[in-house]
């Protein structure tokens, strides 16, 4: 069992130093520099408001985040997965459509979008990010499993974990959801003098 336990965390450090991070050129960023740059963009917008997307755990992870960031981090944020909401777009439009239509509905320009997907291929998700740019938002995107999914190059900064196991995947979409997180209430507390340059 300890044997396991060793095993189990050893693979998730192994999987966070070989994180993939691209911006929406394609351009690979170092892990720690994309943190960096998400950092910046929402700080550069926190004026603006934070909507968070995602099934199953990825949809909790999302309501988790998006309490944080309005609680800690003193953004707007919120997440659409209020059974309601869910029920009525799921029966009146389709599943695929339950993230895109509040999207529209809510989403303003420079807002920005957490997409979180551990296949990345979700249609319901990548609708919504679709949605979000015709709204001229930004979009940070969390996927994982295949390297080639098409979650994976559609934010202007994307996290790709290169796994096919679940756990692994949300654990290490949510700490980076933490550690961008984190890092913002660190230096608007002063305890970071120089991580940022705010435009």
């Amino acid at each position: 069992m300890e044997k396991l336990a060793e095993d189990y965390y050893k693979n998730i450090l192994s999987l966070i130093g070989a994180v993939r991070v691209t911006d929406k050129e394609g351009k690979v960023l170092e892990f720690y520099h994309g943190i960096k740059v998400a950092g910046n963009l929402i700080l550069s917008h926190s004026d603006h408001k934070m909507m968070f997307i995602g099934n199953g755990a990825s949809a909790s992870i999302s309501s988790h985040m998006a309490t944080d960031f309005w609680k800690n981090g003193r953004i707007e944020a919120l997440a659409f997965n209020d059974s309601s909401l869910l029920t009525c777009i799921s029966n009146d439009y389709g599943y695929e459509h339950v993230f895109e239509k509040p999207i529209e509905m809510f989403a303003k320009r420079e807002d920005i979008v957490f997409a979180i997907s551990s296949s990345g291929e979700s249609k319901n998700i990548v609708r919504g990010v679709n949605a979000a740019r015709l709204k001229e938002c930004s979009v940070i995107t969390l996927s994982g499993f295949k390297d080639d999914n098409i979650l994976s190059t559609l934010g202007d900064i994307n996290f790709y974990i290169p796994s096919r196991k679940y756990g692994l995947v949300e654990v290490i979409h949510h700490s980076i959801c933490h550690c961008i997180l984190d890092t913002i209430v660190s230096y608007r507390e002063g305890q970071v003098k120089e991580w940022i340059n705010i435009k």
